[in-house]
């Protein structure tokens, strides 16, 4: 499961990093978000033709979407915050997911994630003790997390009313494999820059190809500050490593 995750990189810097044609945000600017929660706006790099304008191209923009996916069937958008993350395992088959996952694919800029660990001492059976971890390219470059949105419409409100639309976005998951997995079981599936193209194209229906566990080479981890539990956190010393790991961290490939 992926619940939390990074990401403080400007919105200019991602405009050129993903060579987006359309800013569908211009007016927006979220700012850096070192503790990003479910419901919450975020960034997603997305292919579509454009409302306005000739042609029919599909073309890379970035938009600004909610975090907990609501599908168009939805009576009522508080669903999405049970559906921020859809398991690459039956995203094809879930009725919530596979329209999405077959036509409105996208990317979800990140510097890292968050994951804890179940400590073996400690806490309760019930309540065990758990570590945080932040997970990370050890590279520094941007971590591209497999997404899927979709748009509802609140049909209380006229069509051409802006408050009537409301763009959501899930998390797609896969199997956390190695040293990766003893954190956590799951992971967020990342899309390598050679193939964010083809798994943006609404033109390819479902990507079948991309339906297997995730390569998870070239991630770092070290554990971080328990105040990443709490939302109202939100600093750069949320992805620092605790002080007896500061300065190398733990390297997991």
């Amino acid at each position: 499961m992926c619940g939390r995750y990074a990401s403080t990189r400007p919105k200019q810097e991602l405009l050129e990093e993903f060579e987006v044609e359309l800013d569908g945000a211009a007016e927006e600017d979220l700012g850096p978000d070192y503790n990003v929660a479910p419901t919450k706006p975020v960034y997603a790099i997305l292919s579509r033709v454009p409302k306005e304008g000739p042609g029919d191209r599909a073309v890379r923009q970035l938009r600004i979407v909610k975090w907990g996916l609501v599908p168009a069937w939805a009576k009522d958008p508080s669903i999405g915050s049970k559906m921020i993350n859809a398991r690459v395992e039956t995203i094809a088959e879930k009725p919530s997911f596979r329209r999405a996952f077959a036509q409105r694919r996208c990317l979800l800029p990140a510097d890292g994630y968050y994951e804890w660990a179940v400590l073996e001492e400690g806490g309760t059976a019930k309540r065990p003790k758990k570590q945080p971890y932040f997970i990370h390219p050890a590279d520094g470059e941007v971590m591209a997390m497999a997404g899927i949105y979709e748009f509802w419409r609140d049909k209380g409100r006229a069509e051409d009313d802006p408050l009537a639309w409301l763009t959501t976005c899930a998390v797609v998951t896969t199997t956390a494999r190695d040293e990766l997995g003893a954190i956590h079981e799951r992971m967020p599936m990342l899309i390598e820059r050679d193939r964010w193209a083809q798994w943006l194209d609404p033109g390819v229906p479902e990507a079948e190809e991309f339906l297997v566990p995730a390569a998870s080479a070239g991630l770092t981890a070290y554990p971080v500050s328990s105040a990443v539990n709490s939302v109202r956190n939100n600093g750069p010393e949320l992805v620092e490593p605790l002080p007896e790991d500061r300065g190398d961290g733990q390297a997991l490939f």
